[in-house]
């Protein structure tokens, strides 16, 4: 697969925005994406994820500020930019009633994939995707897995230098968003940038550089390795008790604490003192009749990270 030059910039933003009415959806981002990395834009739903892949695919105009990709004004030059660029959506973008080898001569043909090069092509995308032997198969009988696999590949047809993929794991189970994370880090290894978007905190960690997007703000970008060690600077203590939300209530006030979430089964506390919140933290459980299960210091993950994130920018915000 063809990449742009290793000195270029893949995606460049300033000051992108985007407004619908009075709702600002996009606030001004700034990004800097290098060709050949895997590129994680990091929010929860309704953060404007979405919105900004739009903008720079050259599908949704931008209300204000500047992007490029590949070299392309994404606002005076869409059609150059869709041409060198690759876009699978959440919905995986495929027709169900035709079968896998119909779907890739359909994009093929959208893409100008002709000649010899056509069948070359598909050839390729079904290894990839697995589905050997299985051209004449409707789309809308595999499984959610094998369809992700399947858009992944019409994406691919025509060796864009740059793939957007917009929360493509959405709805398959854990096995196959593990093997489609395969099929992105060889496809970065080809030389190929992937601008990725998620909510998945593990799935972030497989990327190189990220960006978390709040309220439609860029509030921190990095590495996954750099977010967690400039956003947790304290010690994080893991804490098991049978009635985490009393818990939570009992600890979030206490002295000592800089903060408290709630994760899966355990409560997640940063501390500036560990040996004074170690003591801390079984007195305030004992007063409110909570049994302590466990205490103790672990790793910081990104999620944690991402929650000290968030927490400091809304406080900062006066919300």
């Amino acid at each position: 697969m063809s990449a742009a030059p290793s000195s270029e910039l893949a995606v460049e933003t300033s000051g992108l925005t985007r407004v619908f009415g009075d709702f600002v959806a996009v606030d001004r981002i700034d990004l800097s994406v290098p060709v050949g990395r895997i590129f994680g834009f990091l929010g929860p739903n309704g953060a404007g994820k979405s919105t900004t892949i739009k903008m720079l695919c050259g599908i949704l105009r931008p209300s204000g500020g500047t992007a490029r990709v590949g070299g392309f004004d994404v606002a005076r030059e869409p059609e150059r930019v869709k041409a060198s660029i690759g876009y699978m959506s959440q919905k995986f973008s495929l027709y169900e009633d035709l079968t896998v080898a119909e779907n890739l001569q359909f994009f093929a043909g959208i893409y100008g994939v002709r000649g010899a090069r056509l069948a070359e092509r598909i050839a390729w995308a079904l290894r990839m995707a697995g589905l050997e032997g299985r051209g004449d198969t409707l789309t809308s009988a595999l499984a959610g897995g094998w369809r992700q696999r399947l858009a992944l590949g019409c994406a691919v047809l025509h060796e864009p230098p740059i793939l957007f993929l917009d929360e493509p794991t959405s709805g398959v189970d854990p096995v196959s968003r593990r093997r489609f994370w395969d099929m992105i880090g060889d496809l970065a290894e080809r030389g190929i940038t992937v601008f990725v978007t998620t909510h998945f905190m593990d799935e972030a960690e497989h990327c190189d550089e990220l960006a978390l997007i709040y309220g439609g703000a860029v509030v921190a970008a990095g590495t996954p390795s750099q977010l967690k060690r400039e956003h947790i600077r304290h010690a994080l203590l893991e804490i098991e008790s049978d009635d985490l939300m009393d818990a939570y209530e009992a600890l979030k006030a206490t002295p000592g604490i800089d903060g408290v979430a709630l994760f899966g089964n355990a409560l997640h506390a940063t501390v500036a003192d560990e040996a004074a919140a170690r003591a801390a933290i079984p007195e305030r459980l004992a007063a409110r009749g909570l049994p302590l299960r466990r205490l103790e210091r672990i790793e910081p993950s990104l999620e944690d990270a991402f929650v000290a994130i968030i927490e400091a920018h809304v406080a900062a915000q006066g919300r």
